[in-house]
């Protein structure tokens, strides 16, 4: 029963994910997989890049600027992505990373939380 509260909160938050991405680059993943271990949330998003952005990554000097790009824009959005997290969970969100890997077209979404959700989720279940 603990598992189903909690695949149906990794799906939510996979989809919740894909749609604000779809909102501010006009596309999203390929496959998107959220886990919850502990006070983590974890989102790895796969074939992320743009046609544009994969153009670019094929020559030196444009592997750094999708990098760059992509850091800017995750900064310039991450009280949303944070809020995104919050209202799902539950929880706040202390701290969020990311990064994303030009050579396979993925990207990592790590949030970190105020609380185990993974325990409360084991909890609920019991209840």
């Amino acid at each position: 029963m603990a598992q189903s509260y909690k695949s149906k909160m990794e799906a939510t938050i996979s989809e919740a994910y894909i749609k604000f991405l779809r909102e501010i680059l006009g596309r999203g993943p390929k496959e998107t997989k959220t886990y919850i271990i502990k006070d983590m949330v974890i989102i790895r998003l796969k074939e992320v890049l743009t046609q544009e952005e994969k153009a670019l990554v094929q020559i030196d000097r444009g592997k750094p600027l999708v990098k760059e790009m992509r850091r800017i824009l995750r900064e310039s959005n991450s009280e949303k992505t944070e809020a995104i997290i919050s209202g799902i969970t539950g929880c706040q969100v202390i701290s969020s990373h990311s990064d994303i890997s030009t050579k396979l077209g993925e990207q990592v979404e790590l949030f970190i939380l105020d609380c185990d959700l993974e325990k409360e989720l084991k909890a609920k279940a019991v209840l």
